[in-house]
């Protein structure tokens, strides 16, 4: 049975466009995670972050994300913060092949710049924020299966580096090969 494909990376890397593109060309169904989580707590994201805190919405974001990789397979896009939950990436290497879109800074700046819905860059500057980020969160991100780099422009472009990086990966034996390809890069 074919495996669950999960985004991982930060805000504004693409996941859910990718995601999304990915989807129809596999003829699988898309879901965002970080909608899944809003439906079932009744209220934004944001929301969640103003009224009960962030650890109140990762509690969540990890039980929606357990249940979500329990359905039929499918692509997931998850939020930037997901992957850092240790027993969220044990669940995603155990039940689904993992895809981090990798952006450069000055990418991530003007993507986020084009929405105002996302907390943690509310918390002062958004540039010295994602710098921060990049430095905790890439380390972690790179224990992905398969590591692409986004790219500004169509989206068909990053796209196919997925398909690319993710033939690889099932071609090198994917999860019952000895994760040599672990962290593999695509079109770098």
């Amino acid at each position: 049975m074919p495996r669950t494909i999960v985004f991982v990376g930060l805000m504004g890397a693409g996941k859910s466009c990718i995601g999304r593109n990915l989807a129809a060309a596999l003829d699988l169904p898309f879901v965002d995670a970080d909608k899944e989580i809003e439906a079932a707590a009744g209220c934004s994201i944001e929301d969640i972050f103003e009224e009960h805190g962030e650890e109140a919405f990762r509690a969540g974001e990890r039980r929606v994300i357990a249940r979500l990789l329990n359905q039929p397979t499918m692509v997931l896009a998850t939020g930037g913060g997901a992957f850092m939950d240790p027993d969220t990436r044990k669940l995603i290497h155990q039940r689904a092949t993992s895809v981090w879109l990798r952006a450069d800074l000055d990418l991530l700046l003007r993507r986020t710049a084009r929405r105002n819905n996302r907390p943690l860059l509310k918390r002062g500057d958004p540039r010295q924020i994602l710098s921060d980020l990049i430095a905790l969160r890439y380390p972690v991100y790179a224990e992905a299966d398969v590591t692409v780099d986004s790219v500004d422009g169509p989206p068909e472009v990053t796209l196919g580096r997925v398909i690319e990086g993710l033939r690889a990966y099932a071609g090198e034996g994917g999860r019952s090969g000895s994760h040599t390809n672990k962290g593999r890069s695509a079109a770098l």
